[in-house]
């Protein structure tokens, strides 16, 4: 099954909130994860920037820190929503706003934005979607060994039965799980992923790319 992007908000079996990003693509898959000065973005890979002038949604910067929390989306709204939880913004009001303001993106498949959002220390996680016909934002109990994810088509609400087995030793294991692992596996297309992992200094990142050669 094909189902876009991916975000996945869990806890590792060890008991370390996760907040994860998949890009799943079938027009755009020569792109790859990368950090760049404390935040992952989605980028061409070399070679392919011209796909930029194609479609101007395909490059963001999608896992950012914002204080004791990280954030994860497919899109322009990670750094938004992002201030405004640094500004003390709640996650709810913080996802809503941003969401309602940029709406879903003015492509030809009317792409759905997704979001969730993790804190360092805490049992409640937050994933949101806005579609051509909805806004969803709900709050998820983060459960150890076990994740929950929106994605931009098919899995495209925030559904009880969306969550999953997960678990990672590290931020880097955290972004393959969410291109490759469990099931995952079984969603096509995967590119490229990044992860944001709560450890005691706050959140290390990782990425992780599906076919490096």
């Amino acid at each position: 099954m094909y189902v876009g992007r991916i975000v996945a908000v869990g806890r590792t079996r060890a008991g370390a909130n996760a907040a994860l990003y998949r890009v799943s693509s079938r027009s755009f898959p020569n792109r790859m994860a990368v950090e760049v000065e404390g935040r992952l973005a989605v980028v061409p890979r070399p070679g392919h920037e011209g796909d930029l002038h194609k479609n101007p949604y395909i490059a963001y910067n999608c896992v950012r820190v914002a204080g004791d929390s990280a954030v994860a989306t497919n899109g322009s709204q990670t750094d938004p929503i992002a201030e405004k939880l640094a500004l003390g913004v709640p996650p709810r009001d913080a996802l809503a706003s941003v969401l309602l303001a940029l709406d879903y993106e003015k492509d030809a498949l009317q792409t759905p934005r997704i979001a969730g959002i993790v804190p360092r220390d805490g049992d409640v996680g937050w994933l949101a979607i806005v579609r051509h016909d909805a806004l969803v934002v709900k709050a998820v109990p983060l459960e150890p060994g076990r994740a929950l994810y929106v994605a931009t088509y098919e899995h495209d609400d925030v559904r009880e039965s969306q969550r999953v087995d997960f678990d990672a030793a590290d931020a880097e294991a955290c972004a393959r799980f969410a291109a490759l692992g469990g099931a995952f596996a079984a969603l096509e297309k995967p590119v490229t992923a990044g992860a944001a992992l709560a450890s005691s200094r706050g959140f290390r990142l990782g990425t992780f790319l599906v076919n490096p050669s």
